[in-house]
């Protein structure tokens, strides 16, 4: 297919976790997107909404389907309805045959299809599925390329998070004989590489392709290594043989947040071997990365190497990239976060309590509890840590990447917020942020506009916990009751400051 000559392409499943990635990566690629969703709010907070065309609407109806379709080049089917029930199967071939002749009838030139690896012949009730699926889609005449891939690594995605969960949660387990399967893992951004790739490929390139990683690893190596790249303990795992899928499902359910509805099948499929056959490889067709295919280690550090906790300056500071967490993924993804949030208003205006906030520690201290603080900084010292003594370098001004006690300087929009990164030994990572907000007036004006308008600040602290392993959990539990005590006092004395440094 000429590149030049492809102006539309479609997007199914861009609320979902491969669909949300690719979208804007399209568009960066220059061509004219639109997706199609149940509901556009579930798309409407995305960076991406203003650049894409939105068809509402249900895979299921011809109407739908017949307008998100029209004047379309190239249409990506990543649809799937796993989460479902026991039925599952029938659903997908359904929306499969509804999508085919749709496209079929809007004269779509080719269709591009995300499955699994299927090359057993006793597959698993969600491998046979989406192997039926790719030749629905291709039923009808329109040309498809139906791309085969295993687990796709990534903060996400739903087969990563199961991985991850798993061997952070559990120091120690029992598993299925799946565990010593072999499997072909792939990262997502070499994932959406393949499928930008089909998109461009030319007019006689159709058929089934298998995509894997640079690696062949058993799900037992794969939770080693992750816990070796995650700086956790040697996990010990035991095969016990009679451990069923359906038992399995439910012990996933059970120690991490992915729901048994999405676990189950994903199990199901570990029971095959999901590796590429070399003469349905993805490479016989369509080109490699520039720079090559991750190996499985690389994959999760860049998975796991998400620095950015969920808060407001990353969104405006940092571009999207391939790997990262999306908007338009479960609450569950991305690893556990803990979070204590206080929020309290003042009369006192911004830069006043900004004045405040922006001279916390070194001399000033933290506004209250300066004995726990203290303690908490020996017994960091204590285990080799920074401890306290470092102090800061200018008591007043912040400066990104500057020390502060035992913190790091992570992020500063003066007069709006301030984000510090923790340095002391911790079974995990951990921040603390402050963001600043005006408060709108009775007279409908904010703080900022005119002095006899001022409503005060409000203030938002958190202290955002990532564990890591069983260790990070029980710390942050522990921590909990002086928690209850420090942060609180910390933000009520600060405010308390600034009101009076406004007064004086």
């Amino acid at each position: 297919m000429n590149t030049t000559a492809v102006r539309r392409v479609l997007v199914t499943g861009a609320t979902g976790y491969v669909g949300g990635r690719l979208a804007p990566l399209l568009i960066d690629e220059g061509f004219a997107v639109r997706v199609l969703v149940r509901s556009a709010a579930k798309v409407r907070n995305t960076a991406w909404i203003d650049r894409v065309d939105v068809v509402e609407g249900d895979a299921l109806d011809d109407a739908s389907l017949d307008t998100a379709l029209g004047d379309v080049d190239v249409a990506f089917y990543l649809l799937h309805s796993i989460s479902t029930g026991a039925k599952f199967d029938d659903l997908e071939a359904a929306m499969a045959r509804k999508f085919a002749e749709a496209a079929a009838r809007a004269e779509v030139r080719r269709i591009v299809y995300l499955g699994g690896i299927a090359n057993d012949d006793n597959l698993s009730k969600h491998l046979e599925s989406r192997r039926s699926v790719g030749k629905v889609l291709a039923s009808t005449g329109v040309p498809v390329i139906e791309l085969r891939a295993g687990i796709i690594i990534g903060s996400g995605s739903a087969s990563f998070e199961m991985l991850r969960y798993l061997t952070e949660h559990l120091p120690a387990m029992v598993t299925p004989r799946w565990v010593d399967n072999p499997t072909q893992p792939i990262a997502v951004v070499n994932m959406l590489h393949f499928l930008v790739a089909a998109a461009r490929a030319a007019d006689g390139v159709r058929g089934v392709f298998d995509v894997g990683g640079a690696e062949t690893l058993t799900y037992r190596e794969m939770m080693a290594r992750y816990a070796q790249i995650a700086g956790l303990r040697r996990r010990l795992i035991m095969k016990v043989p009679l451990l069923t899928p359906r038992v399995s499902s439910m012990w996933v359910g059970l120690v991490t947040p992915v729901p048994a509805s999405i676990a189950r099948p994903l199990i199901d499929s570990l029971i095959n071997k999901v590796v590429v056959d070399p003469s349905k490889s993805v490479l016989n067709a369509l080109p490699a990365p520039v720079d090559g295919l991750l190996t499985f280690d690389q994959a999760v550090k860049r998975a796991i190497e998400r620095t950015n906790a969920p808060t407001r300056w990353t969104d405006a500071s940092r571009p999207w990239v391939a790997w990262d967490v999306a908007v338009t993924d479960p609450a569950w993804t991305g690893g556990t976060l803990f979070v204590d949030e206080r929020q309290q208003t003042t009369v006192a205006s911004r830069d006043e309590v900004w004045k405040v906030l922006s001279s916390l520690g070194g001399t000033t201290g933290w506004y209250g509890f300066e004995w726990l603080w203290r303690l908490r900084g020996r017994v960091d010292s204590v285990f080799g840590g920074v401890g306290m003594r470092r102090g800061r370098r200018d008591q007043h001004v912040l400066r990104v990447g500057d020390s502060l006690d035992f913190w790091r300087i992570a992020d500063v929009q003066d007069g709006e917020t301030l984000l510090l990164r923790a340095e002391m030994r911790l079974p995990g990572q951990a921040w603390l942020e402050f963001r600043l907000s005006n408060i709108v007036s009775a007279s409908g004006g904010t703080a900022s506009s005119t002095a006899s308008s001022t409503a005060g600040t409000h203030v938002v602290q958190r202290a955002i916990f990532r564990p890591r392993g069983l260790a990070g959990r029980l710390y942050w539990w522990v921590l909990i009751p002086f928690h209850a005590i420090i942060f609180p006092g910390m933000l009520r004395n600060a405010l308390k400051h600034a009101e009076k440094q406004a007064v004086a």
